[in-house]
């Protein structure tokens, strides 16, 4: 009997060994990650945004052409309405002068709809530019991710760096030495070309989701020019 009750403990304790060897294999290791922190530190969004920067800087001088042509435009109009106000002038002169104004009127309404349409559409390129980059670019750190999660057994990745839809990091919480986003911007760093393309420009750039290059001044920004009837 005694015999057999030992055979029965050490049965016990060896099933008891096997089902924690078994749980402790098919536990889940989770780390974290910080995304936007890897988009924003990464050596091609620096030099993205510089030749976005660029880009958005030839936009706002052309745009400024175009309202400085528009500027004179109405310029033009008020020296034909200067010249219909004399009363001295003969009344077919001053059809003339009504026509050239009404044409002039035309003329400046054109312009402002190309001011519009330029401004509109150079913001819609560059934006999409921007959301392609931004897509290419953590298509890009996933592969990392993966690579780096891989090489420290881990089983499930989180992102830390987004908001759940209360407004909060779906990350409450989380140990420091689960987070992998040092070690993946180590790897990314190998890849670096020896001299990347200088740059200073802050990285929101080409990775604030909603942002668009518009113009600088005043008069750019103005799709009506002062003065226009």
């Amino acid at each position: 009997m005694k015999k057999l009750f030992s055979s029965l403990l050490v049965i016990a304790a060896l099933s008891g060994a096997t089902a924690l060897s078994a749980l402790a294999e098919t536990a889940p290791k989770i780390t974290t990650v910080d995304m936007a922190k890897l988009l924003d530190d990464h050596y091609e969004t620096t030099e993205q945004n510089a030749k976005l920067k660029g880009d958005e800087t030839k936009a706002n001088e052309e745009l400024e052409k175009l309202n400085k042509e528009g500027q004179d435009l109405v310029t033009q109009l008020k020296e034909l309405e200067e010249k219909a106000k004399n009363p001295a002038i003969a009344a077919d002169a001053k059809d003339k002068l009504q026509t050239e104004m009404r044409a002039k009127i035309e003329e400046i309404q054109r312009k402002q709809n190309e001011v519009q349409s330029f401004r509109g559409n150079t913001q819609r390129s560059l934006q999409q530019r921007i959301q392609n980059f931004r897509k290419i670019m953590f298509e890009k750190i996933n592969v990392t991710v993966t690579e780096v999660a891989k090489k420290k057994g881990a089983t499930l990745v989180l992102d830390k760096s987004g908001f759940s839809h209360i407004g909060i990091s779906p990350v409450v919480y989380s140990d420091s030495s689960y987070d992998i986003t040092e070690d993946v911007q180590k790897e990314i760093n190998k890849t670096r070309p020896a001299t990347p393309a200088a740059s200073s420009t802050p990285a929101a750039a080409a990775t604030a989701p909603a942002a668009a290059p518009t113009a600088k001044s005043d008069d750019a920004a103005k799709v009506t020019f002062p003065g226009a009837k």
